[in-house]
């Protein structure tokens, strides 16, 4: 162990300052540790010294390193030999008092000598420069004895945890609260973390030093900070560190031992940036401040000599580092919540003939006691798939959660909601661009995320995010670079890439679903199922009812019946087709998400199209359903009837019920059927976060 180390893990931070040496002989730095002084000293000791023997003021412990083992003094040894392998080594509890309240003094010995042929006094201040932060992720900044110049994950790790500021806190500014420097409510205040320097010690020593606060260079544009000194009152909050801000000095108070410094998030995680953020406290010594018992004597003009000179060799020189104490944060990733989760507020566009659908969604939040927020025609310009606008989620840290809705690139008539209508206090916003051209994929139907599940022992208790791409084809349709790098450098909920662009629109909730469940994994996987749905039909032709006919009461559509349907080769092979694909994305599910057949269930469904266009829902497609806890919104399939009621009903009723959830059948069809979506697509659901809290995960 340096003597540095020994410092800093038994003082917390308190660094002890040489401020000189009553013998001249003794030369050495004033900034030393006892195990450089033991070492400058045994070769500037005097002629014939073979041993030496120190002792300390009571404020001083100090050890003696001699043949590999630590021996704190006093101890049954009196004298020590002055061999190369021999060190000194200091600490101090608590700062000093006055300047040079403590001493170490060391006393040379020749061989069998009983009286000094030389001493050396040290006269100490000890002085503490400590940067704390939540390093144990309580909520609240503490002292501790974990390394806070590192960021661990796990329950057990440690280390920082710091809010991209990205909501609006006052309404009546005109940007997100990090894109300006400017402090503009006590709210805006929370969403950041605190980070304090703690200065103790005599005052003169600070005013002889200087303390500069700074961050790296490749750091500077991921974090802004704030600091108000002593006042409370918002406008004295200044911007002192971020952007092209690399360094700070503080002055420390005069009657308070803490500076506050308030630290927002400006970026998240993302290719080139891993979330980390280095912060440093160094303590600086002015070259003036060097004594002349350096070993230079300074005289001015020839006359007499001036305690204030300033040595010559150190004039025009930098300031000299003390000690340096540094913290790490790092920046919250944003996160998605499942179909799981508990709902806390529906989202439905009001468009030109959607009434009865807007008021379906309505009763159904209204049973989930959820509120329900309609998107005004003015808001959203004819422009009904608010699913594929936006991705709600949230953000979080120890001190504060709030939700972040994730803006896609598709940017059509609702580009504007998410900035005017959703950002606000405590509801942050994110974006990304697609400067190749956002495709269909890019939009946020082809973005969902699964339960929390376990893989083969390996623990995503955040679930994984599920993206849609052309793999396993050459070229085709992928999502755009930038959403997607995004996701994966989150870290925490793992992405997995589907097999989507076999679909016309391209997106995952074409297919998949989860809902809650009592049982095993705490959900079911609900994957459309060509497969299950010509079983159905045909057990319904062997029971008689082969005339029955599809979309009964749906004016000016084409009525065919199931024995017409079986019959249809075209139709047929089409679905063989999808079918395969779906087993494609089935077996990618169960190896990611560690799932076993018993976790899906197979939701009837018939798709029409070719290989060329892509597959689009031949009836409305039951998968793509909104989930409001225990209530299922389903598009009304218009299946044929069977003793008065439709088959395709009764088969997802007897697959979902008994899973205690609750099946309401909307119907969307020339809402949203007829122009490609469904209820999920045209619905969007802001849910509780999870109670796991991220930190505790190992990515």
């Amino acid at each position: 162990m340096s003597a540095g180390q020994d410092l800093c893990s038994l003082a917390h931070r308190l660094w002890p300052l040489a401020l000189g040496w009553s013998d001249a002989s003794c030369s050495l730095p004033n900034r030393c540790s006892f195990a450089w002084l033991l070492r400058g000293c045994n070769r500037s000791a005097p002629k014939d010294a073979v041993a030496f023997h120190v002792q300390g003021t009571p404020g001083v412990k100090l050890y003696v390193v001699h043949e590999t083992q630590s021996v704190k003094l006093p101890s049954s040894v009196c004298r020590w030999p002055l061999a190369a392998g021999t060190e000194v080594l200091l600490a101090m509890d608590a700062p000093s008092k006055d300047v040079g309240d403590e001493k170490v003094r060391i006393s040379y010995f020749r061989e069998a000598g009983g009286v000094p042929v030389g001493r050396a006094m040290l006269y100490l201040t000890c002085v503490e420069v400590s940067l704390d932060t939540d390093v144990s992720r309580s909520g609240a900044v503490s002292r501790t004895l974990l390394d806070k110049a590192t960021w661990t994950w796990g329950p057990d790790g440690h280390g920082a945890i710091l809010l991209v500021n990205c909501d609006r806190d006052d309404p009546k500014a005109e940007t997100l609260d990090n894109q300006d420097t400017a402090i503009r409510s006590y709210a805006d205040l929370k969403d950041m973390s605190q980070m304090v320097l703690r200065t103790r010690g005599p005052r003169t020593i600070f005013a002889g030093h200087r303390l500069l606060l700074h961050v790296d260079f490749s750091d500077a544009d991921k974090v802004g900070v704030f600091y108000g000194g002593n006042n409370i009152a918002l406008e004295e909050y200044k911007h002192v560190l971020g952007g092209s801000k690399l360094a700070y000095t503080v002055k420390p108070s005069r009657h308070q031992e803490e500076s506050i410094f308030y630290v927002e998030g400006l970026a998240f995680p993302n290719v080139g940036f891993s979330g980390l953020v280095a912060f440093h406290v160094t303590f600086l010594e002015s070259p003036e401040k060097v004594p002349a018992a350096r070993g230079v004597r300074v005289s001015h003009k020839g006359g007499e000599q001036s305690p204030n000179a300033v040595p010559l060799p150190f004039q025009g020189l930098l300031e000299t580092p003390i000690f340096t104490d540094t913290v790490v944060f790092r920046v919250a990733p944003w996160i998605m919540t499942p179909n799981t989760a508990a709902p806390l507020e529906v989202f439905v566009c009001s468009v030109d003939n959607n009434e009865d659908f807007v008021a379906a969604v309505g009763a159904m939040a209204e049973k989930a006691k959820c509120p329900l927020t309609v998107c005004p025609l003015l808001e959203n310009r004819q422009d009904r798939w608010i699913q594929d606008e936006v991705e709600f989620g949230y953000v979080q840290a120890p001190h504060k959660t709030f939700p972040v809705v994730f803006d896609s690139p598709r940017d059509r008539g609702l580009k504007d909601f998410p900035v005017k209508s959703i950002l606000g206090p405590d509801f942050g916003y994110v974006a990304r661009q697609a400067p190749e051209g956002a495709s269909s994929l890019d939009s946020f139907g082809n973005l969902e995320v699964s339960p929390p599940v376990t893989v083969q022992g390996k623990e995503y208790p955040l679930g994984r995010i599920l993206i849609g791409s052309s793999f396993p084809r050459f070229g085709g349709r992928r999502m755009a670079k930038a959403v997607k790098d995004f996701l994966v450098a989150q870290q925490v909920q793992a992405p997995v890439e589907l097999f989507s662009d076999w679909l016309h629109v391209g997106h995952v909730d074409e297919f998949l679903s989860f809902v809650p469940a009592p049982d095993r994994k705490g959900f079911r996987l609900l994957l459309a199922s060509p497969s299950a749905c010509y079983q159905l039909l045909k057990e319904k032709q062997e029971e008689g009812f082969g005339e029955a006919v599809m979309f009964e009461g749906l004016k000016e559509v084409p009525k065919p019946t199931i024995n017409e349907i079986l019959a249809n080769e075209g139709l047929r092979k089409f679905n063989n087709y999808v079918q395969s694909c779906i087993n494609w994305n089935r077996d990618i599910l169960k190896r990611a998400l560690g799932l076993a057949e018993s976790d899906i269930l197979d939701i009837p469904q018939l798709f029409r199209g070719d290989v060329a266009i892509g597959a689009e829902a031949f009836f409305p497609d039951m998968v793509n359903m909104l989930v409001l806890g225990r209530h299922l919104g389903i598009p009304k399939p218009f299946g044929p009837l069977v003793g008065g009621q439709c088959c395709l009903e009764e088969r997802v009723r007897a697959l979902l019920e008994p899973l205690g959830l609750t099946c309401t059948f909307i119907d969307d069809y020339f809402s949203y059927h007829i122009l490609s979506g469904e209820v999920h697509c045209g619905t969007n659901v802001r849910r509780k976060p999870f109670a796991f809290k991220w930190w505790h995960m190992v990515p």
